[in-house]
């Protein structure tokens, strides 16, 4: 079994990871850093919590450590790039960590907070910038970012940039960036949008696949439960009494978020909320509550699905669908990190069998559907699992943003929902 010492890294980066405690390299870090020590362009894809922070960051840290030039004044020598204010502060702190051992400066740039400190920062020159990129384009603008000395561009979370609706700034970033740089995309999904993007703007890139698009890891357990809406809140008390251990609930709008974290409340469970209504120190103040216990159960929307970098999660609970088959993969991810074992709980209603089956494609794998356990009302949506010669109620109007709906088949039914007509019945 490969160590890191086999991997070709310095002998600063390998005394700062043994600190922090690494032995085993994970199969991306494996397969993506001696490619990325050499130069190569790579587009590297892996499961969520697999480590691909480390796998791009270690021998970035290694190159720019080697080739001693020091940034001059508002120029970045490493740009990387990601879809949230949580995730760029995520990455800012592996990288210190990993840097402890050179003089590399690095810095962190996103919206919400004053420009000012990041304006200071970038006036002494940065080494490894990481960046969101409307704050990006905003300093940029101001001439306070140039990249006449950039060598490598980092895309993390590339799918997700694109869901959000980022390409247009992407493709602004790209064309200030020099020609002549060692690119990176990563992700745990890749759609086609993605694989066109990588086509222009790499050269020659080594795919790195540790599992097909969508996987999961074999750590995480998932279930479904069929519900009305009326039930969702008694059923997630009843799931919060089963279990006990850190609980990641993920609700689709910021206001439903806030109203599910009052009835946690309300069960005198210790509960907080991060979504885009909350302030950057609140949203701090309750990662950083959850991850230190302050907190059993962090309410979410998508917008920290794949900012969240917590060791320890025993249940990621899906009270509303995700809105993308993409989001559903990043959820579940938040659990069963780095070896641990994870169980995910999704909630779908009987309307929403349409969302259900594109995740099982994404997937690769089947939704075991659970009884409904005892709690009042819980008798009545035991007929939704019920035999009979009965329909798959269609996806709801709008919901399907994401997931795509397939073309009717010739008898006016909707193609491949087979399975669902099977498992979802109805009286």
């Amino acid at each position: 079994m490969l160590n890191f010492d086999d991997l070709g890294l310095s002998t600063e980066i390998l005394m700062a990871i043994k600190v922090k405690g690494y032995s085993t390299p994970t199969p991306i870090q494996v397969q993506a850093i001696p490619h990325l020590l050499q130069g190569h362009d790579l587009l590297g894809i892996a499961q969520t919590g697999t480590g691909k922070t480390a796998a791009f960051a270690l021998p970035l840290i290694d190159r720019l450590m080697k080739n001693r030039v020091k940034a001059r004044p508002a120029r970045v020598r490493a740009l990387i790039l990601t879809p949230t204010r949580e995730l760029a502060s995520q990455i800012l702190a592996s990288i210190t960590t990993y840097a402890k051992n050179s003089k590399l400066s690095s810095a962190v740039m996103f919206g919400g907070v004053s420009e000012r400190p990041q304006i200071m920062a970038m006036s002494r020159g940065v080494d490894i910038l990481v960046a969101t990129p409307g704050r990006l384009i905003d300093l940029m603008e101001q001439g306070h970012v140039r990249f006449e000395q950039l060598e490598v561009f980092i895309l993390d979370e590339a799918d997700r940039m694109l869901d959000m609706g980022f390409l247009p700034q992407i493709q602004k970033i790209f064309q200030a960036l020099p020609k002549e740089r060692q690119t990176m995309l990563f992700s745990a999904t890749m759609p086609p949008e993605i694989m066109r993007l990588a086509s222009a703007q790499m050269k020659l890139p080594i795919r790195v696949e540790m599992a097909p698009t969508g996987s999961t890891v074999d750590e995480v357990t998932q279930e479904l439960f069929v519900v009305k809406k009326e039930q969702k809140l008694p059923l997630l008390k009843k799931l919060l009494e089963v279990h006990t251990g850190p609980t990641l609930v993920f609700t689709r709008t910021k206001y439903g978020a806030a109203r599910v974290m009052r009835r946690i409340r309300d069960l005198g469970v210790r509960a907080a909320e991060i979504h885009s209504n909350r302030s950057l120190s609140q949203r701090r103040e309750a990662l950083e509550g959850f991850k230190s216990g302050k907190y059993r159960v962090l309410v979410a929307t998508d917008i920290a699905s794949r900012g969240i970098d917590v060791v320890g999660i025993e249940v990621v609970l899906n009270f509303d669908m995700p809105s993308t088959s993409d989001d559903y993969v990043h959820r579940i991810g938040r659990t069963a990190r780095a070896g641990a074992k994870g169980h995910a709980i999704t909630f779908a209603m009987p309307q929403e069998g349409g969302e259900i089956r594109a995740i099982e494609r994404l997937t690769r794998k089947v939704l075991p559907i659970s009884k409904l356990p005892d709690f009042p009302g819980a008798e009545s949506s035991q007929e939704l699992l019920a035999p009979g010669p009965e329909r798959l109620s269609s996806p709801r109007p709008g919901s399907s943003r994401g997931f795509g709906r397939r073309p009717a088949s010739p008898s006016g039914r909707r193609a491949g929902y087979s399975g669902f007509r099977r498992r979802f019945r109805f009286r």
